[in-house]
């Protein structure tokens, strides 16, 4: 048996895809700010995060979110 064990970059892109699942966009937005694992690039994760989204689309999702 062989385990694979996947890079920094691969574990941190499923912890985001996981927090993108489960919290609302603006939790995420802050986790990412305080992050500090002082590795990688913020900047590039932030813009790739939320990629195409705009304040008005992030409100409404996490309006959206907390009538749930």
């Amino acid at each position: 048996m062989s385990t694979v064990v996947e890079s920094e970059q691969e574990l941190t892109e499923e912890a985001i895809g996981i927090l993108r699942r489960n919290l609302p966009p603006h939790k995420v937005a802050r986790l990412l700010s305080i992050w500090q694992i002082g590795r990688g690039d913020y900047v590039k994760e932030r813009d790739a995060l939320f990629e195409g989204e705009t304040v008005n689309s992030l409100f409404e999702q996490a309006s959206a979110y907390q009538v749930k």
